[in-house]
């Protein structure tokens, strides 16, 4: 046996105190990254009416702004986040950077509106940054990457809030929507340099070639299935049935494909027995409450009580306010997420976050009180969103395999997306149906639609939060896997 000496300790002690200091610089740049990403995804929703002014389109046609960029992620999320455990993640994640920067420039300059929405749709690798990063960290400090991914989650959360409350600002400073929506391309684009000294490559690899027909089934399908369902109500109802039927066929297709060749997108044995299933449909529904309930939370917020009898009638900034300190509410539950999960386990953490939801919820029906108590409410939903968010994703990378994190931290959030996607659209369709009818219009909103949509939240919380705990506990890694990763991770490949 070969002594262990003093200059094997030290030796040993000084590898341990580099790589750990070079993690926690990967970490703190994808941190300010992150914060960044959130920022440009909060920018356009204050700018909405000023984007309207400017190219002369009305305001069901701004709908199209989410829609397209929504769509676009569905198709590429998946494919990039493969081809990120295939060649690997920094690498993609710089390729996948430089398109939002330049898509970004596209959406400042665009002539007319079908480039801005050309150039939105090409902002959709935005959406694969988290599951980038969320590989890199894991592959580089598997022992912390829950308290990493919760700080990353974190910081998007805090950036979507000072993006929203930031680009009114600038506006109005600079009096130019051109140069407003130039700042986030420059931003991106001073990450390029950031990425390529600071962050090291992932060291494992997935073996295989990308499979470009399962991407183009999957996303296909699901762009299919989501844009018949958020377009329910604007598209004639053959239209909605064909895009759904179109959808349903694709997935059926790509699950053919899956099973018949060596090397599929996704692994569906990784869904089915490897323990992955479970937390996304644990996404999904968490995706549907959290999305679905965005918009009739801020119109109730704004609803008069003298003129329909229920509302706080907030004024803009003062209902921004409120949504903002939900926000921050949902930065802070992710902040302690990963002391939360240590002390009582990720599933339970999932599920305390759901339950904590659910309460609010039933508390906004039943004793919405004044715009104070109110914002009580916004405050423990956002908290609880904050610890599923910050917990939820780790639960994805514990259960995946080692040189599969991207594709499955990208199922992951294209789950929650599309569940969003599809919730807000419904809900808004049971908004309608439980509207007062009207002689001149559209039915008016009534207080039991509101209601309606959040018992419905409420409950897809307690569903989620059910669910959850019948995750089962992942799966060691084998230590010769975890020594094999360990020892690539000193030597990073590049």
């Amino acid at each position: 046996m070969i002594p262990f000496t003093s200059h094997h300790i030290g030796a040993f002690m000084r590898t341990t105190a580099q790589k750990s200091t070079t993690a926690a610089g990967a970490v703190g740049f994808l941190v300010v990254m992150e914060l960044g990403s959130g920022i440009l995804q909060g920018w356009l929703n204050p700018l909405f009416s000023s984007i309207g002014e400017h190219y002369g389109v009305s305001a069901a046609s701004l709908n199209w702004i989410s829609a397209s960029y929504l769509l676009s992620t569905v198709l590429v999320v998946p494919l990039l986040s493969k081809l990120g455990d295939i060649h690997g993640h920094k690498r993609i994640l710089m390729i996948a950077t430089a398109i939002v920067a330049a898509a970004s420039v596209l959406v400042a300059f665009a002539p007319n509106y079908e480039l801005f929405l050309l150039g939105r749709a090409i902002q959709a690798p935005l959406a694969v940054f988290l599951p980038l990063e969320f590989a890199i960290v894991h592959q580089r400090d598997s022992a912390r990457s829950g308290r990493s991914i919760g700080r990353l989650v974190a910081a998007l959360t805090l950036g979507a809030t000072i993006g929203g409350l930031l680009s009114g600002i600038v506006l109005d400073v600079v009096d130019s929507l051109s140069i407003t929506l130039l700042l986030p391309a420059i931003f991106m684009a001073l990450c390029l340099p950031g990425i390529a000294i600071f962050v090291k490559e992932s060291p494992l690899r997935s073996k295989g070639r990308v499979d470009y027909l399962g991407a183009l089934l999957l996303g296909g399908g699901l762009a299919a299935l989501l844009g018949g369902a958020s377009n329910l109500s604007a598209w004639p109802p053959m239209g909605t049935a064909i895009a759904m039927l179109a959808g349903v066929a694709l997935l059926v297709a790509w699950v053919m494909s899956a099973r018949r060749i060596e090397h599929p997108l996704v692994n569906l044995n990784m869904l089915l027995r490897g323990g992955l299933g479970l937390p996304i449909i644990v996404a999904f529904l968490y995706g549907a409450q959290m999305f679905g309930a965005q918009a009739p939370i801020s119109v109730y917020l704004r609803s008069d009580p003298a003129t329909v009898g229920f509302g706080f009638g907030a004024a803009a900034s003062a209902a921004g306010t409120m949504l903002s300190i939900m926000a921050l509410a949902a930065f802070l539950g992710a902040s302690l997420s990963d002391r939360v999960a240590r002390a009582l386990g990720g599933p339970r953490s999932v599920a305390l976050g759901g339950v904590l939801s659910a309460v609010a919820y039933v508390f906004m029906i039943l004793a919405p009180g004044s715009l104070v108590t109110f914002a009580v409410w916004l405050v423990i939903v956002g908290v609880g969103a904050g610890l599923v968010s910050g917990t939820l994703p780790m639960l994805v990378v514990q259960r995946a395999a080692a040189d599969s994190v991207g594709i499955a931290s990208g199922l992951y959030n294209t789950a929650r997306t599309a569940a969003g996607g599809v919730a807000g659209a419904l809900f808004a369709l049971l908004m309608a149906a439980l509207a007062t009818p009207t002689t001149a219009g559209p039915g008016a909103a009534t207080e039991l639609s509101f209601h309606a949509v959040w018992w419905i939240c409420a409950g897809l919380s307690i569903l989620f939060a059910v669910v959850v705990l019948f995750i089962r506990p992942a799966k060691p890694t084998p230590p010769s896997v975890a020594a094999s990763a360990d020892a690539d991770a000193l030597e990073p490949v590049n």
